[in-house]
């Protein structure tokens, strides 16, 4: 067997099922086969083997699946591809071959089922690696945060439940108006070419990994300044986010063999969780609808199903993912995040106030700068609301970092008839290159910004109701 040529890519986890993408390469008309297989670790004993037939329609890669699995648990893995001599073999033909699997070993751990228990996630979008022609011009640079991240995870007292990223793993448009990817095969180039570095690839390899789509992954600002010129663009890069970036996540069912059904896919929104804890990840940028009468950035089976969750879910910290800034809004350049959309944004706010759901934070990226903040009601002292912002992991030399006078902070965010909304920072704005490790206590949320080497640049604490 040979090593993945992409991967692997731990992906979704639960207490007992975790997710493995990984690539493997075409071999004129052979069938290949992608294999992974895992144990306990300090065992000796392997589980049986779970295979994958990979094809040149998803780009040679796949998505393994290990099911029945320990919870809270540390596993190490194998993984690899191969192309027996002969074509007629299958997935159930293969597992009888005697296999020289990689040496090399991979590690993930499984959800836990107890409540109240400390979990740690590391939080981080925009990650620029300008790339032409498939190839990175400095990789070093656009990688070098992972290198960190990576320490962290190994060096951390507390595991590391998952990777979260935000948005803008790849800059698909990284040189925009002069030269855009908008080819399938150059597409899928850029993804190889920024997946394979080897700082990011050995923490998805080991870590669980969430992402979620934003502009760049299309074009800077989408949907706003889309043409009918750009519905191939739009095929071909949502193509390969569905390979690259939403194949290991929640949105794909399994089958009754454990493998992912590819025609189960209807939106990019999703939800995972980890005991008490529970994320909605949002689909900012699919969905929009920019008309007069009746704008929204969610669509509307959108926001209702994340109205449900916001209102039934048992979970004691509530995380909603958006690519784009809930609030504080942008003085400037305003028109692409939240802000633009006051009206569902509204109705967000009222339903977690008049339903007194408590422990909501929403988690973005996108305007290249880091803070976090408050938000609170005038007339209810029982509404609290806090944001995340973890932005760049890498920034281009092209783009300012935001800070503190971008944002319009001199003002309520929303006035109503019942009260004003009104927002502070809880944290200075970092305008640098960073990444936020944020821990889940029993009484509170820990965000602990670190530069790119590494170092602690502050640390924030949110109290839990």
């Amino acid at each position: 067997m040979f090593k993945p040529t992409i991967g692997p890519i731990v992906g979704h986890a639960t207490t007992n099922e975790v997710r493995i993408f990984m690539r493997g390469e075409q071999q004129d008309k052979k069938r290949v086969f992608a294999g992974v297989r895992a144990r306990k670790a300090g065992t000796e004993k392997w589980s049986n083997s779970v295979f994958a037939l990979l094809n040149p329609a998803n780009d040679m890669s796949g998505v393994l699946v290990l099911q029945d699995l320990e919870a809270d648990c540390e596993y190490e893995y194998q993984a690899g591809w191969l192309s027996p001599m002969n074509p007629v073999h299958t997935i159930d033909t293969v597992i009888e071959f005697p296999l020289q699997w990689p040496r090399q070993l991979y590690r993930f751990r499984t959800r836990t089922a107890k409540a109240s228990q400390p979990r740690g996630f590391v939080v981080g979008s925009c990650r620029y690696l300008r790339i032409t022609a498939g190839v990175a011009s400095l990789p070093q640079l656009g990688d070098r945060i992972f290198g960190s991240i990576n320490r962290l995870v190994e060096n951390s007292h507390l595991p590391v439940s998952a990777v979260i990223m935000t948005g803008d793993q790849v800059y698909v448009d990284d040189l925009n108006v002069i030269a855009p990817d908008r080819e399938a095969k150059d597409i899928l180039k850029k993804y190889r070419t920024a997946f394979s570095q080897p700082n990011i690839q050995r923490l998805m390899s080991n870590t669980s990994t969430y992402m979620m789509l934003d502009d760049h992954e299309i074009e800077d600002n989408w949907p706003a300044n889309a043409t009918a010129a750009d519905e191939d663009l739009y095929r071909n890069a949502m193509a390969a986010y569905e390979l690259y970036q939403a194949s290991h996540s929640p949105v794909y069912a399994c089958n009754e063999k454990g493998q992912i059904d590819r025609d189960t896919l209807k939106h990019y929104w999703y939800q995972f969780g980890d005991s008490d804890i529970a994320w909605f990840v949002t689909d900012s940028r699919t969905r929009r609808n920019l008309s007069k009468d009746d704008r929204r950035i969610l669509d509307i089976e959108q926001e209702q199903a994340l109205l449900r969750w916001l209102i039934h879910s048992p979970a004691r910290v509530k995380f909603v993912m958006t690519s784009v800034m809930f609030y504080p809004d942008r003085k400037f350049n305003g028109d692409d995040a939240w802000k633009a959309f006051p009206e569902q944004r509204l109705r967000l706010l009222e339903t977690i106030r008049t339903h007194r759901i408590k422990n909501v934070v929403f988690v973005s990226g996108d305007v290249h700068g880091s803070l976090t903040s408050r938000l609170s009601h005038s007339e209810d002292a029982d509404f609290e609301v806090h944001t995340i912002v973890s932005s760049p992991l890498h920034n281009s030399k092209l783009l300012p970092y935001a800070k503190a006078s971008t944002f319009i902070l001199d003002q309520p965010l929303v006035r109503t008839a019942a009260g004003d909304y009104r927002h502070e920072l809880t944290s200075a704005v970092v305008s640098q290159d960073n990444f936020a490790h944020v821990v889940v206590e029993a009484d509170q949320i820990l965000v602990n910004y670190h530069d790119r080497d590494g170092k602690k640049l502050q640390s924030i604490s949110m109290k839990l109701c």
